[in-house]
């Protein structure tokens, strides 16, 4: 999470960064609570929009179930994620203290009272669920900005920015889905905020985690430094998508959309992920991160009306922004509680399940009348990754590390 190769080694006797000294250690540090809900809720909510898909159950009838299942992919899981990302990443990048303990607890609520509340919308009605989930993201960000600011570290005001966006596109969601119907924009806004931050932020820790490794296997060519190119990249990119959630179809948009995917596959190549399959910590983010172009790809040819718009949108959505996430997930729970930076069986297994769900679910583009079954599969695949990664990092986001405290930390 930003500088998770850094973290003190236990064998020297430090405290790994988030074992907390007073109080629940499941609020000792913003990763911990906010990875494993997201996780958790990953999950849950799937399995609640595959039963609905069978016809099981009925969710959210009064704020309509397709709704709710996007707006709990989007807002609920993924800002749950991103919460964890930032509350951990931002005093790496600022050397201020990070939240925790009650205030930590407080957001943690703040974030479980959206669920439950339009999980239950029937019964409380959709204006005071929609209320009670649109205090999260804008709590966050108020947060971030403060830490961000009173550290001066402006550069990382970009990502304060696309969190912003996020908390815009969210209540955006709730209007449009309450006065029309369904949801149109916002989704599409939501999408692109978390792409962009893939991209500003994939910027940084794909590079550095890659040099690492590479030096660490003794390689004598690295990762290209961070240069005009990328910038320029990360311009033209966060332009096309932004442009693609205002107007998603058109000539102009599928052509501006093919050339940020040429951009991001040099940019890609540049950092030399082919080097890392000896790693699977690394080479997941490289993979991750080429679902970016492949987004791009997919939105130019939902442009010009070669792919369904929603299976072009999972293909940023599992592809790049959930398998990213995955990513960052097992690399930060481990960096940050003092393990060891290699990735385990179940761990592998995790990464491959989602990646099939990304691949698995734009299918329903070409094959419409297996839509159900595709959508259950790729939920599936989805689910097992998730459900592996409790499995194998529950304990180390809930509990002390008993080697840290064997050698007396």
């Amino acid at each position: 999470m930003g500088h998770a190769d850094q973290i003190p080694s236990t064998r020297r006797g430090a405290v790994p960064r988030g074992l907390s000294t007073t109080g629940p250690v499941l609020f000792s540090y913003g990763f911990r609570p906010l990875f494993l809900g997201g996780a958790v809720w990953a999950c849950c909510a799937m399995l609640l929009w595959i039963l609905t898909l069978m016809g099981t159950i009925d969710i959210a009838q009064g704020y309509g179930a397709p709704a709710w299942h996007a707006h709990e992919m989007l807002f609920g899981f993924g800002s749950s994620v991103l919460a964890g990302f930032l509350l951990t990443a931002v005093p790496n990048w600022t050397g201020r203290l990070p939240v925790s303990g009650a205030p930590l607890l407080g957001l943690f609520s703040l974030w479980l009272l959206g669920r439950v509340a339009l999980l239950t919308s029937d019964l409380t009605g959709n204006t005071i669920a929609v209320a009670l989930d649109s205090l999260f993201l804008p709590t966050l960000l108020l947060i971030c900005a403060r830490e961000v600011i009173a550290g001066r570290k402006w550069k990382d005001l970009k990502v304060v920015t696309g969190l912003f966006i996020l908390s815009v596109a969210n209540i955006c969601f709730h209007v449009e889905t309450l006065l029309e119907g369904a949801p149109d924009v916002s989704p599409r806004l939501a999408i692109a905020a978390y792409v962009a931050l893939v991209i500003i932020v994939g910027g940084r820790i794909l590079p550095s985690f890659t040099r690492n490794w590479l030096a660490k296997a003794g390689a004598s060519r690295f990762p290209a430094p961070y240069d005009g190119f990328d910038s320029g990249t990360i311009v033209v990119s966060v332009l096309v998508l932004l442009a693609w959630a205002l107007r998603p179809e058109g000539v102009v948009t599928a052509v501006a959309a093919a050339a940020a995917a040429i951009l991001q596959v040099v940019r890609l190549y540049r950092w030399r992920g082919w080097k890392t399959f000896a790693e699977p910590l690394v080479l997941i983010l490289h993979i991750a991160y080429l679902f970016v172009p492949l987004g791009f790809v997919a939105i130019a040819a939902s442009a010009l009306g070669n792919m369904d718009a929603t299976a072009a949108m999972h293909v940023l959505t599992i592809g790049t922004v959930a398998t990213m996430m995955l990513a960052v997930m097992t690399r930060a729970t481990r960096g940050h509680t003092g393990r060891e930076l290699e990735a385990s069986m179940m761990t592998n297994i995790s990464y491959a399940a989602i990646i099939v769900s990304a691949l698995v679910r734009p299918l329903t583009s070409v094959m419409p009348d297996l839509s159900n079954l595709i959508q259950a599969i790729a939920g599936i695949g989805w689910i097992l990754g998730f459900a592996l990664y409790l499995v194998e990092y529950a304990p180390m986001l809930t509990r002390k590390w008993r080697k840290a405290i064997a050698t007396g930390a």
